[in-house]
């Protein structure tokens, strides 16, 4: 929406990537976050090992699907090759695992909590709005670390105000206090 111009700017769990950079202009990160896995208590899984020939699920459109296929290849659970790929790439197949992308977060969730995939992996801060006595964040895996900033249109008369406002929220304190407020 960002890039067709129907929208002015993305404000709220947009990592500042740099496959992102080369469309969009970010204003100064104004929150660190780190992508994780969620599993359901009930699987009894307790380490990324457990998720060999299982099924990872995440969101169509986020940045959690490379992340992870990186992740999992560079600490040798995975040796990266995509096996089988429908069109779209929300089903693909690799050696040792299988992932499912979904067109938003609640399909994501539902998914994970019907059994269609094993661990759901997208960002720690919208994680916590699926988190229940039913569900953990996998221990000692983080799929990728990243900050967050307000994205607009490359080359945006917007892209200078957006990124000295958010500047002065950082030096004036503004952003902290909501950060523990809301954290």
């Amino acid at each position: 929406m960002l890039l067709d111009g129907e929208i002015d700017l993305i404000c709220g769990c947009y990592s500042i990537a740099d496959s992102r950079l080369e469309n969009f202009d970010f204003s100064p990160a104004y929150y660190d976050d780190k992508v994780v896995a969620v599993v359901q208590n009930s699987s009894m899984t307790e380490t990324i090992d457990d998720l060999k020939g299982r099924s990872f699920g995440t969101m169509a459109g986020s940045n959690a699907a490379p992340l992870l296929s990186i992740k999992l290849y560079e600490i040798g659970f995975s040796d990266g090759e995509v096996v089988t790929a429908n069109e779209d790439n929300s089903d693909c197949t690799f050696d040792t695992w299988r992932l499912l992308q979904f067109p938003s977060y609640q399909e994501l969730s539902d998914a994970l909590e019907a059994g269609d995939v094993d661990a759901m992996v997208l960002d720690s801060a919208i994680a916590q709005t699926y988190l229940d006595d039913k569900r953990a964040v996998l221990e000692d895996f983080v799929v990728a670390e990243q900050s967050y900033g307000v994205a607009t249109q490359k080359g945006s008369e917007l892209s200078q105000p957006v990124a000295d406002a958010v500047q002065e929220m950082l030096d004036d304190g503004t952003i902290e206090a909501l950060v523990n407020k809301w954290n």
